[in-house]
């Protein structure tokens, strides 16, 4: 049963929503843009209301995901096996088994497994993911803050070993999806978000 679960996971996040979304309208964004099938290739070639579906359904298996563990799995069950269900969702959006095994970064999915298996984690990934895309305008290192951000609380609140795994391993697996992002940033040909970098527009006018 436990086994089955996490597979159960895996396959529900390897439904991508970029990927079926975009089979309605035939288009392969994995074609277009950054060649990423999440959110932010979403909108940047589809505009707001495809990326909008995109983050819904993305986030919305993830929680899913967590939740059918939450509630499936023994009670005498370790919550390991809750941690292992919820990564096996973001690893099956990351490498979709229905999509050739190219997915999106992991980000949204990943967000949505918070909201079941740690909220409290959620609220505060999301504030530092918010407040660095304000500042810089960058949607990939803002990411990586914040799976560094889950991490650092995973460690410093003295959580769990299973909580703690999947905290590092989450950070880590951000990491390694967006390494392309930070081979861009070096060479200084990384994507903005001009518009959403109100917090770094305003300071560079206070300097002005």
């Amino acid at each position: 049963m436990n086994f089955a679960l996490v597979l159960l996971a895996y396959l529900l996040g390897s439904l991508s929503g970029s990927l079926l979304l975009g089979r309605l309208r035939g288009v392969d964004i994995r074609t277009l843009g950054s060649g990423n099938a999440g959110g932010s290739n979403a909108l940047r070639t589809q505009g707001a209301w495809f990326a909008l579906g995109t983050v819904i359904v993305d986030v919305g298996k993830g929680a899913l995901a967590a939740w059918l563990a939450l509630r499936l799995l023994p009670p005498a069950a370790s919550s390991a096996w809750l941690y292992a269900c919820a990564l096996a969702a973001v690893a099956g959006h990351v490498w979709p088994l229905f999509h050739g095994f190219r997915g999106g970064k992991g980000a949204a999915t990943l967000a949505g497994t918070l909201a079941v298996v740690w909220p409290g984690a959620l609220a505060l990934v999301l504030a530092v993911w918010l407040l660095s895309l304000a500042v810089g305008g960058y949607a990939s290192v803002s990411t990586l803050l914040a799976g560094l951000a889950l991490a650092l609380l995973a460690l410093l609140s003295g959580a769990e070993w299973p909580r703690l795994a999947f905290a590092v391993a989450a950070a880590a697996l951000l990491l390694y999806t967006h390494r392309a992002n930070l081979a861009r940033l070096r060479a200084g040909s990384e994507s903005r978000f001009e518009r959403a970098r109100v917090l770094g527009r305003w300071w560079a006018r206070r300097g002005d």
